[in-house]
C-alpha cells in the first residue's frame, strides 16, 4: 500500500499508507529486481537529497558534539511515519555535530534497505518484522518482540547491517472499531472480535484488496481467532476509505489498520489487541551501515534515548499532524525533538 507522489520537505505526506516491505509475495520480486538491475535505485532518488540546515544544539543527545566532523546520509522509505523517522534522526545527527545529507522519501522498502547496506546511506529506523520476513525471508514471526529483533540484528550481520535497540513502537496490522460498536459488542481483544462474530451474522468487515487475501492478513487472521466472516459481510476499499466507514459504523463495523495510524486517534477509533499473537510484530529500530557505526559508534548514545521514547501512542500523534493536520513531516520531528528535550533550538 504505497501512494506515489510523496518527495521531500514542503509537501504533506500521503495518506492511507503503511510500511512497505510487509508484502512477501510482492517484495520477493521487487528484491530480486533492485539486486539485478542497480539502476533502478537510482531511479529511486538514492544520488540525489539535499543538505539539513537545522539551526539545533544539543539538548539531553549530542552533548558535546560527538559527532562533530562526521558526513553523514540519512535515508526512510516514503510513507508518513517512515518519513518523520528519518527526519528525526537526520536533525539528532546535526544537533551531535554532524554534517548531514537528506535522502529521505525513497520510494519502497527495497531501495532504502539497498542504500544502507551499499553505504549510500549510513541510517534509518526500519522496522523488525519487515527485517525478519521479507529482507530475511523467514515464513513465521517471532512471538517475542526483542527476541526478534535480536534475531534480525544478528542475521543481519553477514549483509553489513547493524540494529540498533528497538522502540515499543509496533506498526502492525489490527482491527479498528468506533467508540460506539465497541461497547454494542464488548469488545477489546480480537478473540473478542472472533466470538461477536459468532454471535451475530450481521457484523461487517471492510479491509483493502491485499489484506483479504494474504495468508499474513484475513484469512489467516479469520482461521487463527476462528472467525466467521462469510464472503458478503466483508468489503474491499481503499485504506483511507476504511477509517472513515469505520468511524461511521455502519457499512464497515470494524475496519482494516495499522496500529500506529494517526487516523486512529484523530477519529477516536478503538484499536482491538491482537491477544493470540498472529500478526508480526513490526517495532522500529535504528538500522545502521555497520561501518558508518564502527567509525561512529557515537551514534548508538545518539540515537537510543530517542528510539526509547518511541511508543504507538507518540507515533500515532506525529502522524496524524501530517496525515489529519497537513504539518510537514521535518517540521513535525523538529518539533517534537526539541519538545521532548532532545534538541534545542539555536
Amino acid at each position: 500500500m504505497r501512494t506515489p507522489g510523496v518527495r521531500g520537505r514542503g509537501r504533506r505526506a500521503a495518506t492511507g499508507q503503511r510500511p512497505a516491505g510487509r508484502g512477501r509475495a510482492t517484495l520477493g520480486v521487487g528484491l530480486a529486481a533492485a539486486l539485478l538491475a542497480p539502476a533502478l535505485l537510482s531511479g529511486c532518488g538514492l544520488h540525489s537529497g539535499s543538505m539539513m540546515v537545522d539551526d539545533v544544539e544539543p539538548g539531553t543527545i549530542g552533548r558535546g558534539k560527538p559527532l562533530e566532523g562526521a558526513n553523514l546520509t540519512v535515508t526512510s522509505k516514503e510513507f508518513t511515519e517512515n518519513i518523520i523517522l528519518g527526519q528525526v534522526i537526520g536533525i539528532a545527527f546535526q544537533a551531535a555535530g554532524a554534517k548531514v545529507l537528506d535522502r529521505t522519501n525513497i520510494q519502497g522498502s527495497i531501495g532504502a534497505r539497498e542504500a544502507i547496506k551499499s553505504g549510500d546511506a549510513d541510517a534509518m529506523y526500519e522496522y523488525t518484522g519487515t527485517g525478519w520476513i521479507t529482507y530475511q525471508g523467514n515464513e513465521k514471526p517471532i512471538v517475542d518482540p526483542r527476541e526478534q529483533w535480536s534475531a534480525v540484528r544478528a542475521a543481519d550481520r553477514k549483509n553489513g547491517v547493524a540494529w540498533l535497540p528497538p522502540a515499543s513502537l509496533n506498526n502492525t496490522y489490527t482491527l479498528t472499531v468506533n467508540q460506539a460498536n465497541a461497547e454494542k459488542y464488548g469488545v477489546r481483544t480480537l478473540s473478542d472480535v472472533a466470538a461477536a462474530t459468532r454471535r451475530d451474522g450481521s457484523i461487517r468487515l471492510c479491509v483493502d484488496t491485499e489484506f483479504a487475501f494474504r495468508d499474513d492478513g484475513l484469512p489467516g487472521m479469520r482461521k487463527a481467532y476462528g472467525m466467521r466472516w462469510p464472503g458478503s459481510r466483508v468489503r474491499k476499499m481503499e485504506a483511507g476509505v476504511i477509517y472513515r466507514e469505520v468511524r461511521k459504523g455502519s457499512a464497515c463495523t470494524f475496519g482494516e489498520v495499522t496500529s500506529t495510524d494517526g487516523r486512529i486517534q484523530a477519529m477516536n477509533l478503538v484499536v482491538m489487541k491482537d491477544d493470540r499473537h498472529f500478526f508480526p510484530n513490526y517495532n522500529a529500530a535504528p538500522e545502521i551501515h555497520a561501518k558508518t557505526l564502527e567509525k561512529h559508534p557515537e551514534i548508538a548514545e545518539v540515537l537510543n534515548p530517542i528510539t526509547a521514547k518511541l511508543t504507538n501512542a507518540v507515533a500515532q500523534r506525529l502522524n496524524a499532524k501530517v496525515d489529519v493536520d497537513g504539518e510537514d513531516p521535518h517540521d513535525v520531528a523538529l518539533d517534537w525533538l526539541v519538545a521532548e528535550g532532545f534538541v534545542k533550538k539555536g
